[in-house]
Formats: C-alpha cells, sequence, structure tokens
C-alpha cells in the first residue's frame, strides 16, 4: 500500500511538473509586448489594403482602358485631373503626390471623405498614390498610362522599350535627383504606379528622415526599405509598386492591347 501510495504521489509531482512548464512556456509567448502585436497586425492590415488597391488599380485599367489619376486632399477619394484635364487626355491634378483615388476604383470600407486609410487609421493614414505620366510621352503619346487608351496608341513595343517610369530606390537617394545614385540602390525604374502607407509616426509626426521625405517630394522617385528608428532618419514607409510589364500584361488578358 506504501509503495502504490508513493507512486501515486510521485506521479502527481510529475503531472505538476508539466503543468508549470506549459505554463512557463505560455508566460514566455505572452511575454511579447502587446503593442508589439498591435503594430504587427496593422503592419500585416495595411498589406492586405495595399495589394487590395493595387487589384483594383489593376483592373480598373482592364475595364477603362487607363489607370486612374490620384485624388486630392480635396476631391473626396475621387480622381483629380488638370484644369483642362479629362479623362482622354489623361492629364492629372497631382501624378506623384495625391492620394489614392478609392471612390473611383470602387474601394470599400472608406472613411468619411471618401479615402482608403491603412491599418493605423488616422487621417493622415490615407493611402497615397503616384502614376506614371507628368507630361511624359512614349511614342508620341503624353500620359500613356492616364488617358484612354492610351496604352493601345503607344503600342506594347513602346511601352516595353520605354525607359524610365516611376522609380523606386532599395536606399536613400540623393535629394532632388531623378534616380537612386548608384545602381545598387535601385529597386525598379518601370514602375507604373506606386501605392504608398506612411506607417505608424504618420500618426504623430511629419515625414522627417530624408527617404520619408522623398516619398512625399512628388519627384517620381520612392524609397523602399526595412524600418529604421534612428534619430534623423526615421523610416516606417510601406511601398508597393506595379511595374508597367505587369500592367501590360493585365491589358492584353482583357483585350485593350495590343
Amino acid at each position: 500500500m506504501r509503495a502504490k501510495h508513493r507512486a501515486r504521489r510521485a506521479f502527481t509531482l510529475l503531472e505538476v511538473t508539466l503543468v508549470m512548464l506549459i505554463l512557463a512556456i505560455l508566460v514566455a509567448g505572452l511575454a511579447v509586448p502587446l503593442s508589439t502585436q498591435v503594430a504587427l497586425r496593422r503592419h500585416e492590415e495595411t498589406r492586405r489594403i495595399l495589394e487590395e488597391a493595387r487589384e483594383a488599380l489593376l483592373g480598373f485599367a482592364a475595364v477603362h482602358g487607363r489607370l486612374p489619376c490620384p485624388a486630392t486632399a480635396a476631391s473626396h477619394g475621387v480622381e483629380s485631373f488638370a484644369a483642362n484635364g479629362d479623362a482622354l487626355n489623361g492629364d492629372c491634378s497631382n501624378f506623384h503626390d495625391g492620394f489614392l483615388p478609392a471612390a473611383s476604383i470602387g474601394l470599400s470600407a472608406l472613411d468619411p471623405e471618401g479615402f482608403a486609410r491603412d491599418g493605423w487609421g488616422t487621417q493622415r493614414n490615407r493611402i497615397r498614390y503616384a502614376v506614371f505620366g507628368a507630361g511624359h510621352a512614349v511614342a508620341g503619346v503624353t500620359n500613356p498610362l492616364t488617358r484612354a487608351n492610351g496604352m493601345q496608341s503607344a503600342t506594347l513595343a513602346a511601352l516595353g522599350d520605354y525607359p524610365a517610369y516611376l522609380v523606386v530606390c532599395g536606399a536613400g537617394a540623393p535629394a532632388d535627383a531623378p534616380a537612386c545614385g548608384p545602381a545598387a540602390n535601385q529597386l525598379t525604374r518601370r514602375a507604373a504606379f506606386v501605392l504608398l502607407s506612411l506607417g505608424p509616426s504618420a500618426a504623430h509626426r511629419a515625414a522627417t528622415g530624408p527617404d520619408e521625405s522623398r516619398n512625399l517630394d512628388g519627384k517620381g522617385v520612392f524609397v523602399s526599405h526595412e524600418i529604421v528608428a534612428a534619430a534623423g532618419n526615421e523610416f516606417d514607409d510601406q511601398l508597393t509598386w506595379v511595374p508597367v510589364s505587369v500592367l501590360a500584361g493585365r491589358m492584353v488578358a482583357a483585350g485593350r492591347l495590343p
């Protein structure tokens, strides 16, 4: 009986040890700060929103034969043309420093003024959008990506041969430079459009680092890299872009090209 009692007690101690081990593992998992978990979820939500916007823009192009112009702060999520611009000439008011025209491309879950916001959800976290154009011509066709059937008029071959669309750098681009500096810094110079989230910092500060500032200077050159917290070079923007080749492929599939 005593032997059986000792065995039962030993078994109970083993159970307690296992329970304590499991609890230790759970506590270690919970040790990740709640703020970090929330930030990760918001980054993932932003990635999803950017991907949804990317597909909506490609869908708009397939239906209308052109990409939409960016919206402005006053256009309530609708694409904004220049004073004498329209869908026929594709002359946008803000080619490189506007907002996603979420209302025009049919996205849902918009803010009260018709804009899409990233995972941080403040007014300053509205998704931004830049598109190639600003008077540039391909095979004699000005603003070929934003004018109705402009890509068809420019021809598929000319679109493929054109050397420089929007530029995305993987490291800081020199101020006011039309490219990324060293070739190793360049991620692409053939982006048809760029989508931009200003990240968590947008809610409480303006762009401060040189790379964040470059994303908002309206020059058609953007920067995308890992988060940097160092004072003076802060960076937490999230970007996605579509190469002209991908846009052209979608247009071919939709019967809009060649």
